[in-house]
This record gives C-alpha cells, structure tokens and sequence, in this order.
C-alpha cells in the first residue's frame, strides 16, 4: 500500500509540476521588428489573448474587417503624420464604419516606435504598463483587428505605428 501510495504521490507531483513549472512558448516574432507585419501582428495577438487568458478572460477573436479597419487607421496616422486617435480628422470608429464592422462597444490603442523599441513585445508591454490601454486589451470586448504600418511620422522614419481595434457586435 505504501508503495502504491508513494506511486500515487509522484504522478500526482509530476502532472502538477509540469503544469506549474512549464511556461508557454513565446509568441513567434514577439521580439523581431524586422519580420513581415502580418507576422508581427500575429504575435501581438498572441500576446493580447495570452495576457487575456491568463487572467481568465476570453481570447479576443480576429474578423477579417476589424484587422482592416486597423490596418487603415495606422495608414491614416502615416498619411496625414498625425498621431492621434483623430488622425486625418476622422473619428475613432470611422474605419469601423468603412470596413462595415457593426459594433455595439468599441475602443482603440495606438502606438508607435522605431528600432528594436518597436517590437510587438516593446509595444505590448508598454499598453500593458498603461490603465487605459490595459483596459482596452482586458475589457469586455469580443473582437480585436490589429493594424502595422511602417513609415516616416514625426520626423522619425522607419516608425512602427500600431493600431489595435476593440468591438463587441453584442450589447
């Protein structure tokens, strides 16, 4: 019986040790300004949705339109050189709108960097370390579109400019 038990206590010791002791793979690209954007988008919803999870919330699901309407938001901030939720004097959800996106709640992050501080996992962490965007990327949203433009703004060329798109289709 002793035995058995000792056998017991070690299985049960082993499963919880790997699910303690095991971290998750990073998010591919998290660390490479350089790689394509859509790839680095990918990681940065990577990282959105394990940092959701990871608390207990649902992950975010992509839709296609929403990805376009933040791909467009970050073009617009380049275009019109403006950094700002108005870029170009459009409203925060205009591209919502555009991209025919029905929302009931929405909300917007927008950031941007160059060189290495340019990095999905740079940028994350800086939302993250931020009340009102944390509350974007914990909130009671839905859905995220994610949007990255590289381009000269504010003087600083080769800017990685970021775009996240919150909605919620349902009240």
């Amino acid at each position: 019986m002793i035995a058995g038990t000792a056998f017991a206590a070690a299985a049960l010791l082993a499963l919880l040790g790997a699910r303690a002791g095991t971290a998750a793979a990073p998010c591919p690209h998290q660390g490479d300004a350089g790689a394509a954007a859509g790839l680095q988008e990918q990681a940065m919803l990577c990282l959105v949705n394990r940092a959701r999870t990871g608390r207990g919330l649902a992950a975010l699901a992509a839709p296609p339109a929403l990805a376009r309407a933040a791909d467009r938001k970050s073009a617009d901030i380049i275009r019109c050189d403006e950094f700002s939720h108005k870029a170009c004097g459009r409203d925060v959800t205009f591209w919502f709108d555009r991209v025919g996106y029905r929302y009931c709640s929405a909300a917007e992050n927008i950031a941007y960097a160059s060189g290495s501080s340019s990095t999905p996992r740079t940028i994350f962490k800086l939302w993250m370390n931020s009340a009102g965007h944390r509350q974007n990327i914990l909130g009671p949203y839905r859905d995220i579109g994610i949007g990255l433009r590289v381009g000269a703004l504010d003087g600083v060329g080769n800017a990685h400019v970021w775009t996240q798109e919150f909605g919620s289709r349902d009240c």
